[in-house]
């Protein structure tokens, strides 16, 4: 059972369940004491070892419900006397052709068929001349079918599928371990001297086939989920901002906290290990001078750090609004690594929508900011004088100055000058401009104009431009 263990932590990881290798080993140790007779014991066990959160619990108790769904092959018993139908030693064979029909033409179930002439082909076809895996669909055994699956899946390695892409090629993997193609000659045989009993063989068959599907989209949701996430966060990382359709703002959404997160534990953590310094080995052996200049009071280095000080000024007028809303969500869930964020929308002008973000839902935010200065017509001069008249002082050589918009003032003053003096008064100004490069300069895009004053001017159209470009504005603090 050590093998299932290991496959279900697999399962929970790819369901969103973060298990490291001490809470594995941690519930195999409570496992081993409980033991897996009791199922619904060994998911609490399951919940209290592994679980971290409420949504954790649920993903896990989802995950556990569908790997252990499957009943397990059952163990060697005595042979059935009470069928009415069969002998025992017909019960005998159908244990004998189970465990050959694992995937191979046993002699084992020609010789069981031997001591049963006629008895599992009731149409007067001998049962020697089928193999074990069709004397086993005649019989209509669920349980040992369901058993011999099993054996098939896991000599197939079915745990290793990833992509749904896989589905057909595990299907038939399965049935060929099950012995498919002695089959095929079986339904021939047959359909050509026993119509009956072949067109029994053929639904068996089909219901065969339908069984191994099912048992193969079972495994995909169990170890392919993580992979398919995966791929799907891939292509929502790559794909422009602006294009995403309204069912897929959720996933985006989700995909910009986990950003967010990865960030928060990428720098957060190293400023916690250099807060104490390095050791200043000079004047620890001075002060220490008195004891042999053994080390019973250390001295410490310690380099001042500046934490990150952003004011982000964003445009969301109709182009570039959605790019907006993802990157003051990822702003705004960096709390632990940046310590003052002030944010300001603007379109036509400008207003300060930091309290906004703070106590509202990122969807009842946004809803608000977008009512007050959403999809007018840009006017990047007005905004800027806007920012000079009330929140110049909001700017310290400590800040990073992020401006995010497209640079298309409608023909109107750019207000140049103004960016100037806010590159002059902070640390650096970075522009981040959804458009392609080939556009900027072009039509009424003030982009080369802005550029001059700006420290790094990126493009940043997509999620993984967006991640890389907070990446290293949070880095230059570290």
């Amino acid at each position: 059972m050590r093998e299932n263990l290991h496959r279900f932590f697999r399962a929970a990881r790819g369901a969103g369940v973060r298990v490291s290798p001490a809470e594995s080993i941690d519930a195999m140790r409570a496992v081993s004491k409980i033991g897996f007779d009791d199922r619904q014991i060994l998911r609490d066990t399951m919940l209290v070892t592994l679980a971290k959160t409420q949504d954790e619990k649920r993903a896990l108790g989802d995950c556990f419900d569908l790997f252990f769904s499957q009943p397990e092959p059952p163990p060697p018993s005595a042979p059935d006397n009470d069928n009415s139908d069969e002998s025992g030693e017909d019960s005998q064979s159908g244990g004998q052709a189970n465990g050959g029909g694992g995937g191979n033409e046993s002699s084992g179930g020609a010789h069981a068929s031997e001591n049963q002439p006629g008895s599992a082909a009731a149409g007067g076809q001998p049962s020697e001349s089928l193999g074990p895996l069709a004397q086993m669909l005649l019989r209509q055994d669920r349980n040992e079918i369901q058993a011999a699956i099993a054996s098939a899946a896991s000599a197939a390695s079915l745990p290793d599928i990833r992509y749904f892409t896989q589905r057909g090629i595990f299907s038939g993997r399965i049935l060929e371990q099950m012995g498919i193609s002695r089959l095929r000659d079986d339904l021939d045989n047959l359909t050509a001297t026993n119509p009956s009993l072949g067109e029994r063989l053929q639904a068996a068959t089909d219901a065969l086939r339908d069984a191994v599907r099912e048992t193969v989209a079972q495994a995909l949701l169990l170890y392919g989920r993580e992979e398919a996430e995966n791929l799907r966060n891939e292509i929502l990382r790559n794909a422009p901002l602006s294009r995403i359709e309204p069912r897929q703002v959720d996933e985006m959404r989700a995909l910009i906290r986990k950003i967010a997160r990865r960030l928060r534990e990428r720098y957060s953590k190293p400023r916690k290990r250099q807060r104490r310094g390095h050791l200043d080995v000079r004047r620890t052996l001075r002060r220490n001078a008195a004891w042999g200049s053994i080390p019973f009071l250390t001295a410490w280095k310690r380099k001042h750090r500046d934490r990150p000080k952003i004011v982000a000024l964003c445009d969301v007028s109709g182009s570039v609004a959605r790019v907006s809303d993802f990157f003051l969500l990822l702003i705004h869930s960096l709390h632990e690594v940046v310590d003052d964020v002030r944010s300001f929308a603007f379109s036509g002008h400008l207003i300060e929508v930091s309290d906004i973000l703070e106590k509202k839902t990122p969807e009842a935010a946004m809803a608000e900011i977008m009512s007050k200065v959403g999809f007018g017509s840009s006017d990047y001069g007005s905004s800027l004088a806007d920012f000079e008249d009330e929140w110049m002082g909001a700017i310290t050589p400590q800040t990073t100055v992020i401006v995010l918009g497209d640079a298309r003032s409608n023909n109107l003053d750019p207000r140049a000058d103004i960016l100037r003096r806010i590159a002059e008064r902070s640390k650096r100004v970075v522009w981040l401009n959804p458009e392609g490069r080939m556009a900027w300069g072009f039509g009424d895009s003030e982009m080369p104009r802005y550029a001059t004053f700006c420290s790094v001017v990126r493009q940043c159209a997509t999620a993984k431009q967006l991640e890389r470009a907070v990446s290293d504005i949070v880095a230059t603090y570290q």
